[in-house]
């Protein structure tokens, strides 16, 4: 039990990390204000209704309830997951990253509507979607599963 708990203090950690980052932001920038910090990254304010790259962003204001279940549901089962594996260290720890981004952006969705995002890397005139601590996590974690997947032996699963 002491290793589930653990698994689940990683995504309480998430959670404040992502937050607390917010919570700056939004005290510190106005809505589509940009700093810039060096050549290739920025932050700027932007809030994202929609999902990954803003996807569903303009759908007319379905998709919050829908994201907000969808992350609450994928909350469930990867609980059940961590529960499942608590012993072992990669696919908890994949598991406790995305359901603390997942809830972080649930969070924002509840609060405002939208998910806050602020991290902005662009080169050569070209931007990547704005992004946030949440995000990271849970592209951290999915790339956590996917390294699980395919290089690991059934023994380093388990």
């Amino acid at each position: 039990m002491r290793r589930f708990s653990s698994w689940l203090g990683l995504s309480g950690l998430v959670i404040v990390m992502d937050q607390l980052t917010k919570f700056w932001v939004l005290a510190v920038l106005k809505s589509g204000e940009r700093i810039e910090l060096t050549s290739f990254f920025n932050l700027v304010l932007v809030f994202n209704p929609g999902a990954a790259f803003s996807f569903l962003s303009d759908a007319g204001g379905w998709q919050r309830g829908f994201f907000i279940v969808l992350a609450l549901a994928v909350s469930v089962w990867l609980v059940l997951l961590i529960r499942q594996h608590a012993a072992e260290r990669l696919l908890p720890a994949a598991a406790a990253l995305i359901l603390g981004g997942a809830l972080g952006n649930v969070i924002d969705r509840i609060r405002f509507g939208a998910v806050v995002d602020f991290l902005d890397a662009h080169a050569a005139g070209w931007h990547w979607p704005a992004f946030n601590v949440a995000d990271s996590a849970i592209s951290l974690g999915v790339a956590l599963f996917i390294w699980q997947g395919l290089f690991c032996t059934a023994k380093e699963k388990a």
